[in-house]
């Protein structure tokens, strides 16, 4: 039988990014849920008229300006939460309330650290909550990962982070709204928690120039990997980067990026040692929308299972938000 699922917030992520050209297709949470053998689109809320029109006219679902009656109605196993940060605890209570065994939650987690431990709270109450840090679902990024642990650029000795998302943007929104993904990504990579230590440069307040936070991760093996991030303004592009210097070796990968570079003897002096580019590129379909809702499939019917991507994980994130924020 197919497994119900349902949409609260019908706007870009949860539907309409799925109209852009460009994007790998699923781009979206109903494009996802449209292609999964496993799933069926049950219905879809939100408050604006209009989403509601457009998203039962994409998708043919029925639409309900309240969450609740939709719930009702359809009874899903599976509730995505496609809206603001500060509503997420009250759709995640929601479905504690309702049965639904299982929360597909937008980042950031939610839009303060106490609301954030709120969520998690609940898993004790038997709630999957997913937090949609979509690249631990994408297969460019587990390769990554794959590269970092297996040894063959020996281990991580320090990482930076770009993050320019505008030209007019405040910094504190950018860094809100993406460096939700860069944190995570750094630290789902890393295998580490990140932890912030000191900035400089302009304020997370300003709408310009660029911001500079040194941090930490820290590792399970008890080793602190010094981490640099950059966060600015006044670009007309869009950059989103990591890259990991290893004592072998370095990687870089962000969005249009995927480099492996391997320490070879040099060709330009003897007895010196340097790098090679070794990959260049991702080929293929990364499957992060897609990958996601698979996750999402496996954990409603093995409840014990622990999701890629989790409160938890979702949690640490919105930690290090937290921790940074208090000096903007």
């Amino acid at each position: 039988m197919k497994i119900k699922t349902a949409i609260v917030g019908l706007g870009r992520i949860a539907s309409l990014l799925e109209d852009d050209a460009l994007r790998e297709k699923p781009a979206s949470h109903a494009g996802a849920i449209s292609v999964n053998p496993d799933c069926i689109l049950a219905a879809g809320s939100d408050l604006d008229e209009e989403r509601r029109a457009l998203f039962a006219a994409r998708w043919g679902a029925p639409v309900y300006a309240d969450a609740e009656e939709m719930i009702r109605a359809h009874r899903p196993s599976i509730l995505v939460i496609a809206t603001h940060p500060d509503s997420h605890y009250h759709y995640c209570k929601l479905a504690v309330s309702s049965g639904i065994p299982t929360v597909i939650s937008e980042k950031p987690l939610a839009d303060t650290l106490s609301d954030a431990r709120k969520i998690t709270a609940l898993e004790r109450q038997g709630l999957t909550i997913i937090t949609n840090h979509e690249r631990r679902y994408a297969a460019d990024y587990a390769e990554a990962k794959d590269v970092l642990s297996s040894g063959k650029l020996g281990s991580i000795v320090s990482t930076r982070a770009v993050l320019y998302m505008g030209k007019n943007k405040r910094l504190l929104d950018m860094f809100w709204h993406d460096g939700t993904h860069l944190a995570d990504a750094l630290m789902f990579l890393s295998g580490g928690v990140l932890k912030h230590k000191r900035h400089w440069g302009a304020k997370l307040t300003d709408s310009s120039g660029t911001a500079w936070l040194e941090g930490e991760l820290h590792t399970e093996d008890d080793r602190k990997i010094p981490v640099l991030m950059e966060v600015g303004s006044g670009r007309d592009h869009l950059v989103f980067e990591l890259e990991f210097s290893c004592t072998k070796g370095r990687l870089r990968i962000g969005n249009g990026i995927f480099e492996v570079w391997e320490s070879r003897a040099s060709p330009y002096a003897e007895h010196f040692r340097s790098l090679t580019k070794t990959k260049v590129g991702f080929e293929g379909a990364t499957g992060y929308f897609a990958n996601m809702l698979v996750d999402a499939v496996a954990c409603t019917r093995l409840p014990e299972r622990v999701p890629v991507s989790s409160g938890r994980t979702g949690l640490a994130v919105i930690e290090y938000l937290h921790s940074v924020k208090a000096w903007r």
